[in-house]
């Protein structure tokens, strides 16, 4: 196979979350222990960090290799879902692994797939431990897919947890409470192995102190260790200032939205548990230049990313309520005349109380990501309209956006979000 069959193979073949929904999880980590088994037990060859959280986690673990790399490290991550190539998902100094592997790989795996019939994101996992332990990475930042605890990534043994937030989202899967989700997200503290909390709340605070007392592992909260934190947004940069366990701190991050902040001070933390138990040696000279070059050194999309300018076209990636309310927190950052909203969603969404959260000023494009799992535009469509959102129906995302572009004056700001999949065929 070339690497476009191959791609078609893995896609087709293989149960795939994001397109189906709860058909493609397997809830246990047989397949993954199996294909890691078959592979030789890569993730055991490779130092890790393993993040974990609601919302963040994708730009916290960006934010990670960005400095790792500049303290001159070689730096595997491994991130999901990808937005518009594969490769984005394994990722060695910012650059994607090879098609050719991606080749290689899948012709040697092919028998145990025929065997076990494993999901797509099983593969995806198992494919970056044996990516990252073939180019013999001094670190890899593994991002879960879902959870934690059942989450395919949850076979290593880091040298570091962190579990950015806790929020409502996936609730069929993970818990309809704050507190059974944190417990799910618990289960990648490991035996001995420190973790960073990055969002005290006291619904959740107790599940993860009670696990980390249980397996003695050494637990620290962002907001116990970070105080004074003050922070300008820029056309380019969020600068944040702050106090880190009485040592003053301030970093220019090129991930310029507000929400940033608290991912920010989640590694700070986690910079500051490693220089403490002595992981690695990092400079301060390389986190002022990861956290000023996050998006150069490791190709992070779709978050408060701008695509176009007269009129402003920005994309995030927010799909959930507490993604939803941080970006209109942001819209009070932006200057604009009139806003245009290209918005879809997938159907497993709490969507009336993320329709509740949105602008009524706003014109909306409703779309439709296209997979199977996408919420249908006619759905969304009525929903919104009994929250006063007012808009018309289009089919693609790409014809939305265009649409959009059409109606809006150099002034007005179009906003595209609700979904990664919309962002990605944007994209």
């Amino acid at each position: 196979m070339n690497y476009q069959q191959t791609i078609d193979y893995l896609f087709n073949k293989l149960p795939m979350f994001s397109r189906i929904g709860d058909a493609a999880i397997k809830k246990d980590l047989s397949n993954t222990i199996a294909l890691c088994d078959f592979l030789q037990q890569p993730q055991n060859k490779i130092k890790t960090i393993h993040v974990a959280g609601t919302n963040g986690k994708g730009s916290v673990s960006h934010m990670l290799a960005s400095i790792f790399q500049e303290a001159g490290y070689k730096t595997g991550l491994y991130t999901s879902p990808h937005l518009k190539d594969f490769r984005e998902r394994i990722k060695v100094n910012g650059k994607p692994c090879k098609e050719k592997y991606v080749v290689k790989f899948t012709d040697k795996i092919k028998p145990i797939i025929e065997e076990i019939q494993p999901s797509f994101f099983e593969i995806t996992v198992a494919m970056a431990f044996d990516y990252f332990a073939k180019q013999k990475v001094d670190i890899a930042i593994i991002e879960t897919g879902l959870g934690g605890r059942l989450d395919s990534t949850n076979i290593i043994t880091p040298i570091l947890s962190v579990i950015t937030n806790i929020s409502l989202d996936h609730q069929h899967l993970l818990g309809d409470t704050l507190n059974k989700i944190a417990y799910e997200k618990a289960g990648i503290i490991k035996s001995n192995v420190p973790v960073v909390i990055g969002r005290k709340d006291a619904e959740t605070d107790a599940v993860f102190i009670q696990k980390a007392a249980d397996v003695n592992a050494t637990l620290t909260f962002v907001d116990d260790v970070v105080s004074n934190v003050k922070y300008i947004n820029t056309a380019k940069f969020l600068i944040v200032d702050a106090t880190l366990q009485a040592k003053h701190v301030n970093v220019c991050c090129d991930l310029n939205s507000t929400y940033q902040v608290e991912n920010i001070k989640t590694v700070l933390t986690t910079l500051s548990v490693i220089e403490q138990h002595q992981f690695f040696q990092i400079k301060e000279k390389a986190i002022q230049l990861g956290f000023s070059n996050v998006k150069q050194n490791t190709q992070l999309l779709g978050r408060w990313q701008t695509l176009d300018i007269e009129p402003k076209v920005i994309a995030d990636v927010g799909h959930n309520e507490d993604g939803i309310k941080k970006i209109i927190a942001q819209l009070a950052h932006e200057n604009y005349n009139k806003l245009h909203i290209v918005f879809g969603a997938v159907k497993d969404k709490d969507i009336n109380n993320i329709l509740n959260l949105l602008p009524k000023n706003a014109y909306y494009y409703f779309t439709e990501p296209q997979i199977p799992r996408k919420l249908a535009v006619e759905e969304l469509y009525e929903n919104a309209k009994t929250f006063d959102l007012v808009g018309n129906i289009f089919h693609h995302p790409k014809d939305a956006l265009g649409v959009a572009k059409s109606n809006a004056a150099d002034n007005d700001l179009i906003l595209i979000c609700g979904s990664f999949f919309v962002v990605g065929e944007i994209l």
